[in-house]
């Protein structure tokens, strides 16, 4: 199986962290180990959006409600028992390791649980977001403790933390956060350092099928890893209620104009405007499509995994889009 690089990295800064960790004397094996309340033997209390949970300190049987739920639990060295799918039927998403997914059970669509697959799987743990399914809430926690965020999208590294603790794997998730500094760093110096990438402006475009084509603002997923690097981001970005996306239609794609263009869509290219809007003639007299720096990317991989994993794997292809040739 290949190994992402963000796996790798991990792997050497847990490594790292146990070697210290096994230099250290009795005393700090007593000590308070972080913020975690013992619920009980064998269990741990965590704080989430629904209130205190009582979880099974070491999970064996985990089920996602959401990809980017899928995403955290792979980059933790954790293969779901059960994941959700998309409305578009997407659930193993095609940038993560296609074996690791094979035996994964299809509990539905996020945001709309089939209750009773859920239960069927015996879960030890169910691990999702309050704006997906605090409408079920009761439910899955009649089934197994169930651990939501209050929501997607921006504060993905804190939900990735809260997860992570409910899962019992605050060391492996530090060595993921670690791992991905490291890369931000890497690839902003190969990008020419912050003030070369302040000044390279980028717009995030993706047309959606049965609705208004987004362009992307700072407050989500891909906005954050684009801030992360210092990436420009066109005035029109601004404009983002909520700082999340400005809603146009595939008609109007000149307001997407930028240095670099990285464009997508959320189902069928045909039926979500894509099609149509790439190749005509408001898109060729874009600045990124005149200098060849309109770049097709996946859905999957830059729009729905919402993860370390997904990070990594985008910010590998920022600095091959990005880096200046020799």
């Amino acid at each position: 199986m290949k190994r992402t690089r963000l796996t790798v990295l991990a792997a050497m800064a847990l490594t790292t962290t146990l070697a210290l960790t096994a230099c250290g004397s009795d005393s700090d094996s007593d000590s308070d180990s972080g913020s975690d309340s013992s619920g009980g033997a064998g269990a741990v209390t965590v704080d989430t959006a629904m209130g205190e949970v009582e979880v099974p300190a070491d999970p064996q049987r985990v089920v996602v409600l959401d990809t980017g739920e899928l995403d955290t639990t792979l980059a933790l060295g954790i293969t779901p028992v059960g994941a959700a799918e998309t409305d578009t039927g997407t659930m193993g998403l095609s940038y993560l390791p296609q074996d690791q997914l094979a035996d994964i059970q299809n509990i539905g669509v996020v945001g709309q649980p089939n209750l009773e697959a859920v239960n069927e799987l015996d879960p030890d743990v169910i691990i999702g977001s309050k704006i997906r399914v605090e409408q079920f809430y009761d439910e899955l926690s009649a089934i197994a403790p169930t651990v939501l965020t209050e929501t997607v999208g921006a504060p993905w590294k804190e939900n990735f933390a809260l997860h992570a603790q409910a899962l019992g794997r605050a060391d492996e998730a530090q060595a993921v956060v670690d791992a991905y500094d490291e890369h931000v760093a890497q690839v902003t110096e190969a990008l020419g350092g912050a003030e070369a990438t302040a000044e390279t402006e980028v717009s995030m475009l993706r047309f959606i099928e049965g609705a208004n084509t987004r362009l992307y603002g700072r407050e989500n997923f891909i906005g954050s890893i684009l801030a992360d690097v210092g990436l420009g981001r066109p005035a029109i970005t601004d404009e983002a209620p909520d700082g999340f996306a400005v809603e146009i239609s595939p008609e109007q794609v000149d307001q997407a104009d930028a240095d670099v263009i990285y464009y997508t869509s959320y189902g069928s290219a045909d039926a979500s405007g894509e099609e149509a809007a790439v190749g005509g003639p408001l898109w060729d007299d874009l600045t990124a499509v005149r200098n060849d720096r309109a770049f097709p990317v996946d859905d999957d991989l830059w729009f729905l995994g919402i993860g370390y994993e997904a990070a990594d794997q985008i910010l590998t292809e920022l600095q091959e889009t990005l880096a200046p040739t020799a």
